[in-house]
């Protein structure tokens, strides 16, 4: 959530950042300085009939002392009196008008973040690896998993549905190996603490990242109970620490997960709807970090290079890419992502997204800190993928393959096997 104080002082500011993500923003903002405006207006003159309640009150004791009539003033204290309630319903309906607003409001982009509309403004960073040269024509990994009968879509689907698999043998094997292996590095060279957490959690959570509102229909909710299951472990991670304060000689933390995740895919009908690219349940190891905000771009390009060395190991080329405007999530002010070299698609897809949100969900999830001169500050919040697990598995099924239809384990993953 932006700061409704930066709102308030520098609208221009905040519109010409939003601007470069759309120009609707701009609306958007009008409207909150509106309801901030009439919200302060509203609480100056309740302020102001309590005071003149008060003060008529107080004659009270005196008339009837002196024995002079009341009833004038009992009709100002009841005049006041529904005065004042009718201004608190209203001041109660446009804080509720003001907050909906600023929770739909996307975070404003860092100053150096590229303007664009798509992915196709993205910035490439740099790369890392060769693709491979095949000296055969390579198959895509659905094909490699139903052949060595490792994936199986069809079960996955009698079971759940579409977007559902199943994984036998060395699949369900190198899953498991890849979760160890990407929490060991994380945990014992990175300096991450792991966490296991719920995957169940409740609303207040989920707005406190910045999922609900806007993003609903891309959660699963539990029916009959006010749960839902996490779409990233980015959730619990984050909100660890919702509504507290912590010491500056705490921070930063480094927390590192595994958990499975859901998301209903709403807005990606037709796309990847082959193999277990896109799934609604996958399997992802997240990094989360909360540190100061002086601190927070310099974390950003640690984290990215954390992510980059799962697949350095791994010997997966891939390149870093910095999002555009357009492409950029909602919570994010800088983002970059990893794309992994796909060789049956002879092109790079996604595998991490690397972002600091600033303090826009520490303001959302209320998580502050406090300075060793006394003084409470928001932390900065960032988050990525480290990686995520079943888009590893394809890249190795692919960039690894033989003529065969069967594939290679790299070495580094050997002794998890």
């Amino acid at each position: 959530m932006i700061d409704i104080k930066l709102i308030r002082e520098n609208p221009e500011f905040v519109k010409e950042r939003l601007g470069r993500r759309d120009k609707k923003y701009a609306d958007m903002i009008d409207e909150v300085l509106k309801l901030d405006k009439e919200r302060r207006e509203l609480l100056v003159n309740i302020e102001s009939l309590r005071a003149e309640r008060n003060e008529k009150s107080k004659l009270f004791p005196i008339y009837k002392k002196e024995g002079k009539d009341t009833s004038q003033i009992q009709q100002r204290v009841k005049e006041i009196g529904e005065l004042i309630k009718r201004d608190e319903e209203r001041l109660k309906q446009v804080e509720e008008e003001l907050e909906n607003i600023l929770l739909y409001i996307p975070n404003m982009p860092a100053e150096d973040v590229p303007i664009g509309k798509d992915e196709n403004d993205n910035v490439e960073i740099r790369r890392w690896g060769e693709p491979r040269k095949f000296d055969f024509e390579p198959i895509p990994h659905w094909e490699i998993g139903e052949k060595l009968g490792i994936l199986d879509f069809d079960r996955g689907a009698k079971l759940s549905g579409a977007r559902f698999t199943v994984m036998f043998k060395e699949a369900a094997r190198l899953e498991r190996a890849l979760i160890n292996f990407m929490l060991d590095i994380h945990t014992k060279e990175h300096g991450y603490t792991e966490v296991w957490t719920p995957v169940l959690v409740k609303p207040e959570i989920l707005y406190g990242t910045g999922q609900l509102p806007k993003f609903k229909e891309d959660l699963y909710k539990i029916e009959g109970e006010d749960l839902y299951l996490i779409p990233t472990a980015e959730v619990t991670l984050t909100n660890l620490h919702n509504d507290e304060i912590l010491q500056e000689d705490e921070l930063p933390k480094y927390y590192t997960a595994y958990t499975p995740c859901f998301r209903k895919e709403a807005g990606s009908h037709g796309k990847d709807v082959r193999g277990i690219l896109r799934q609604h349940q996958f399997d992802k190891v997240e990094l989360v970090k909360i540190t100061k905000p002086e601190d927070s771009y310099n974390e950003l390009e640690k984290l990215v290079n954390e992510a980059e060395k799962i697949l350095q190991l791994l010997g997966l080329p891939y390149r870093v890419v910095l999002l555009c405007t357009g492409d950029m999530g909602f919570s994010a002010a800088k983002t970059y992502d990893i794309e992994v070299w796909i060789p049956s698609q002879n092109r790079y897809r996604e595998i991490s997204s690397c972002s600091n949100t600033e303090d826009f969900q520490a303001r959302r999830a209320k998580i502050r800190y406090k300075t060793k001169d006394g003084k409470t500050r928001y932390v900065h919040t960032l988050n990525g993928s480290g990686l995520a697990v079943g888009r590893t598995l394809i890249a190795i099924m692919e960039n690894y393959q033989r003529p065969d239809g069967s594939f290679d384990i790299p070495e580094i993953l050997k002794k998890y096997m």
